[in-house]
């Protein structure tokens, strides 16, 4: 009699022992060594089976990528669109339409401009989404859901959506304000997708500070940012301490000028870690004043108070060294710190460490585009020439400055100019 069950051998060697149970092999060697697993080959990657339908959603979200500031022929518009119109089969344009959604991808997440710190912007935003991309494309064409995975991976900050309404809205001869705009977009690409609820935010064209508190605007300060010859680089980094009556070590830029630092003023010369540093004590000529935000950073950026209050009424603030001059920060200091203990700071001159308590992130950014309070999308100045070399790299072309014009001379020195070149160059022909 022949059994239903599975068959169940067991045969018996000098040096191993053979199961055979259920169609499985196990393969027990001598002694007491444990089963050799044998791993299975991972199931290979997900690849893009295009057809009309997605060839469609994909030339749509090409055409979208102008509405981003971007350009459709950069992701293979035409040659998109040229196959659709003519016809043939899909697997001609397979590798060209993967490449076109990769790009478009890419540029979503991370942005167009590649080596964002070539314009000092050294704000990490972590783009995993770069890991598993080929994957993801992949699910999202075989799923019909094209356009809205490559929306997805936009920056979902209402002020880039107010920018991107700005961008469609302004006239295309108003070259000045979409080129603005499209650099500010750009730069929102760089940005992490996730700011937190409550963050400091400097944005240097415009000259301000503001605390976020619960993602809306809780407080703004005035600002002085860096001078275009020593600009503030873009960063983020977290406060560690409120200083009281902080001490002043020069950087080597003050440095570089040759001033004179006078022990009446409050310098004195420290030799730390076998070098020697000039540092001006905490007073009332403090050049940082009465109080510094640390932010720990490799640029050793901070937010701090001056003595120089009239700095704050200049239109054009881009004066310091690079640190953030605040106006008013102990209210600042205020909103992010128990203010107890910093109002006892400010009784004395004697320098007082308050470290925080719960992490605030500063973001300091240069968009030269950006919402106002009620919405609309204001053009600042561009203090560090930043927005033409950006355009040009988001084209593809060469960045050529515009000729600087010359500083007219004074009335008296320009008559002067005039009269020598009378003398000494031939009078011209009249055309």
């Amino acid at each position: 009699m022949v059994s239903s069950r599975p068959l169940l051998g067991v045969f018996l060697g000098c040096s191993a022992l053979l199961l055979v149970a259920a169609g499985t092999v196990l393969v027990r060697g001598g002694g007491d060594k444990p089963p050799a697993a044998v791993a299975e080959a991972p199931p290979p990657p997900p690849r893009p089976h295009w057809n009309a339908d997605t060839l469609h959603q994909l030339l749509a979200a090409v055409d979208a990528s102008g509405d981003e500031g971007l350009r459709p022929k950069d992701y293979q518009r035409d040659a998109l669109a040229g196959f659709l119109r003519q016809g043939g089969p899909v697997s001609a344009i397979s590798d060209v339409a993967t490449a076109a959604a990769t790009g478009l991808a890419h540029d979503y997440i991370d942005g167009r401009i590649k080596n964002p710190a070539r314009f000092d912007w050294h704000i990490e935003h972590s783009p995993a989404r770069l890991v598993t991309l080929d994957a993801d494309i992949a699910n999202a064409v075989n799923d019909g859901r094209l356009p809205d995975y490559l929306n997805g991976l936009l920056p979902t900050d209402p002020r880039y959506a107010a920018l991107r309404r700005a961008y469609a809205d302004t006239p295309a001869a108003a070259h000045g304000r979409r080129d603005a705009i499209r650099a500010s977009m750009e730069r929102w690409r760089w940005m992490p997708r996730v700011l937190g609820n409550d963050y400091v935010w400097v944005n240097i064209p415009t000259y301000r500070l503001q605390l976020y508190r619960a993602g809306q605007v809780a407080a703004e300060h005035v600002v002085v940012v860096g001078a275009p010859k020593t600009p503030t680089p873009m960063l983020s980094a977290n406060v560690g301490h409120i200083i009281v009556n902080p001490w002043w070590t020069l950087p080597p830029s003050v440095l570089r000028e040759g001033k004179k630092y006078s022990p009446a003023r409050g310098y004195v010369w420290q030799k730390i870690g076998g070098k020697t540093f000039i540092r001006q004590r905490p007073g009332p000529m403090n050049a940082l004043g009465r109080m510094k935000i640390d932010m720990p950073n490799p640029w050793a950026i901070y937010l701090h108070d001056t003595p120089a209050k009239s700095a704050f009424a200049q239109p054009m603030r881009a004066l310091s060294h690079g640190c953030i001059r605040v106006q008013n920060i102990p209210s600042l200091a205020a909103e992010l710190h128990d203010p107890a203990p910093i109002e006892a700071a400010l009784q004395t001159y004697t320098m007082k460490s308050l470290p925080m308590q719960t992490a605030v992130p500063v973001y300091i950014v240069y968009f030269t585009a950006a919402p106002d309070a009620a919405g609309t999308v204001v053009t600042y100045g561009d203090p560090y020439d930043r927005d033409a070399r950006m355009i040009a790299a988001l084209d593809g072309v060469k960045y050529r400055p515009a000729a600087k014009p010359k500083k007219p001379l004074p009335k008296a020195e320009a008559e002067a100019v005039t009269v020598n070149r009378a003398v000494d160059e031939p009078e011209r022909a009249q055309p």
